[in-house]
């Protein structure tokens, strides 16, 4: 193997591994998301973890993060939420589980 194959096979394994990593954030995030929003709508236990399941698959429905903004904003419409609200929070979240995925 030369060291350019060498230096490929890292490059790929770096991407393979930086991939996994901002599926499991982004997983983490939409979790969080949807607990947040649980508790809004004035679940607990069990009820907001299915909530927050919920949440993590509606991810799923396209790419981006256009579903699980549009499922959360219209799930939390009668608390006067706005988009913008929920946008922020994404944000905020995501740092919180980038954080979260590094320390374990």
């Amino acid at each position: 193997m030369t060291t350019f194959d060498k230096r490929q096979e890292g490059f790929e394994k770096k991407f393979a591994h930086d991939e996994e990593l901002r599926f499991k954030a982004m997983a983490r995030r939409n979790k969080l998301l949807g607990l947040w929003a649980a508790e809004m709508l004035g679940k607990s236990g069990p009820d907001a973890d299915a909530y927050a399941k919920e949440v993590v698959l509606a991810d799923f429905e396209e790419s981006g993060d256009g579903d699980v903004l549009r499922k959360v904003v219209a799930d939390l419409s009668a608390k006067n939420v706005t988009e913008a609200e929920v946008r922020a929070k994404m944000t905020e979240l995501l740092a919180v589980a980038v954080e979260q995925i590094k320390n374990t």
